[in-house]
């Protein structure tokens, strides 16, 4: 675990962060003009971005609510967890299950700026921590996170939304499966992403692209479900975010939208 002062980069005020663009898509004060401009030029071609901003935080909500209590899951692993915003993974997990032990994994200067706030947010009986780590080196992220978890009992790993900045798919799959190798049978994968299914989605893309911000590349449902190969994914599969673990009364409210996700279970 870091424990030095996390050190700004030298373009911190003036190149659009992945994290506080997604703060300020889910309403977030935690971000700059630089990034304001960004998320605009986005919205203005694509303006279901903050859509899929705020229903990306109801999918980690509905998904880690499901684990911590159906999946009896006690260990998570978000790797690359961004700003916090609104009930964040262990708020959600530590509010089924109080014993519940978090390891937030980022390397944004700002994030680990934040991280203090919430482990001090913590159940008495559980535990909340950061890695300063950057998601392309897993073993380092399993290294450190060793060192609050517990390898020998399954382990919920986490990537929401950020593997569309790995621009090769290569290794993305590499980077997904060098983690879940390291975790035992019962562990779980939850992922989601933004998908190129639609015009839209994908000129917003290139106006992220022309902003200065880190690339963001759109890849197809089939391809996402790729990550799952050896998993046994959890009904109803690789869908619409919108549509993981909706309820009966909410079918019919929310319409699909440009961002895929699932669940799945290491055998």
């Amino acid at each position: 675990m870091s424990s030095q002062e996390p050190r700004l980069p030298a373009d911190h005020f003036t190149k659009p962060s992945p994290a506080r663009l997604w703060n300020y898509w889910m309403g977030g004060k935690d971000n700059y003009a630089v990034d304001r401009a960004a998320g605009d030029a986005v919205a203005a071609v694509y303006p279901d971005i903050i859509r899929m901003a705020v229903q990306s935080r109801q999918f980690l909500i509905r998904t880690v609510r499901h684990l911590a209590g159906e999946g009896g899951a006690r260990q998570f692993l978000d790797i690359g967890t961004g700003l916090p915003t609104m009930q964040n993974t262990h708020a959600v997990a530590q509010g089924v299950a109080p014993e519940s032990k978090i390891v937030y994994v980022d390397n944004d200067a700002v994030v680990l700026a934040h991280a203090r706030a919430l482990m001090r947010d913590n159940t008495p009986e559980g535990l909340t921590t950061y890695v300063d780590a950057d998601f392309h080196q897993p073993e380092v992220i399993i290294s450190s996170a060793r060192e609050v978890l517990d390898f020998r009992q399954p382990v919920s790993v986490m990537f929401m939304g950020v593997l569309g900045y790995v621009i090769d798919f290569a290794e993305l799959r590499s980077i997904v499966s060098r983690v879940m190798d390291a975790v035992p049978p019962g562990s779980y994968l939850t992922l989601w992403d933004g998908t190129n299914t639609g015009d839209a989605v994908q000129e917003g893309g290139e106006k992220l692209t022309d902003s200065g911000a880190i690339p963001y590349v759109l890849r197809s449902p089939g391809q996402l479900a790729e990550c799952f190969e050896g998993l046994r994914m959890l009904p109803p599969g690789m869908v619409p975010i919108t549509e993981w673990g909706v309820g009966p009364a909410e079918v019919g409210t929310v319409e699909p939208i440009d961002a895929f996700g699932a669940v799945g279970r290491k055998p």
